[in-house]
């Protein structure tokens, strides 16, 4: 039996049938890099990589870690828009890395990446989420009942009770929204629209009888009323939020005390 042979144009890898027309691209990554142990300033550095235009700028993040720079720093954990862990400045707003494709952020330019704003840097992409973390115990975030034993039967609720809150359960505490609001910048004593947010999701529940006490600590001279109504935490939620309102919802509802 005659040995199979490599045709001359296979062997200068001439491209297989289906093959011609790659679905890569080149794109560059342009990272604001920081490390305290190097230097005290940041700077910017360019990744270029071939990468599908359909896959995300957290995927292309794992490119660079992986096969360009094991140095690269930032977190992620579920990579599905759930856990928030991936929040940052992609291309001057707010985005979660593992929801942003790369085709929707022109990647004919240089598509930059930097930490989220208001927050300490500590590495890269990683910021100091302490403050903001604070500012969410700060409000409670839990059912609070009068009744300290243990329910003999659920506490019930009707569907338009549930449908009052609904809106601000989605928060998956990534920042976004609060590194988004000019306040916050400027005064890392404000609470914050996610604190506000989910503090909101307790003061309209039915079920929770702590509302007052929590309208109360948000009643603060850096609570609530800091709010300027400028829209840039709606704009930056990736869950959809109506932040702004929410907000609203909770000047009305220390005004009127009625929620």
């Amino acid at each position: 039996m005659a040995t199979p042979v490599l045709d001359k144009a296979d062997a200068a890898g001439s491209p297989e049938p289906g093959f011609a027309d790659s679905p890569y691209i080149t794109v560059t990554l342009r990272i604001r890099r920081f490390n305290p142990e190097v230097s005290a300033d940041a700077t910017w550095e360019d990744f270029q990589l071939e990468i599908d235009p359909k896959e995300r700028v957290l995927d292309a993040l794992h490119k660079i870690k992986w096969d360009l720079d094991g140095t690269l720093t930032f977190r992620r954990s579920c990579a599905h828009g759930i856990c928030g862990s991936d929040a940052m400045r992609i291309n001057g707003k707010n985005r979660l890395a593992c929801k942003t494709l790369i085709k929707d952020i022109n990647p004919e330019k240089p598509i930059t990446v930097e930490a989220i704003k208001g927050l300490t840097v500590l590495k890269d992409l990683v910021v100091d989420m302490e403050p903001f973390f604070q500012a969410y115990r700060d409000v409670m975030p839990f059912l609070i009942t009068k009744d300290t034993n243990e329910p003999t039967r659920e506490r019930l609720q009707s569907a338009e009770d549930r449908e009052r809150f609904d809106d601000t359960t989605k928060c998956i505490l990534c920042a976004a929204c609060t590194s988004s609001c000019p306040v916050f910048w400027n005064d890392g004593q404000y609470f914050g629209p996610a604190a506000i947010v989910n503090a909101h999701r307790f003061i309209f529940d039915s079920r929770d009888e702590a509302g007052e006490q929590r309208l109360e600590i948000l009643n603060d001279k850096d609570g609530v009323w800091r709010c300027r109504t400028t829209f840039n935490c709606t704009d930056a939620c990736p869950r959809g939020i109506e932040v702004t309102k929410a907000i609203a919802e909770v000047k009305r509802a220390l005004i009127t005390r009625r929620y």
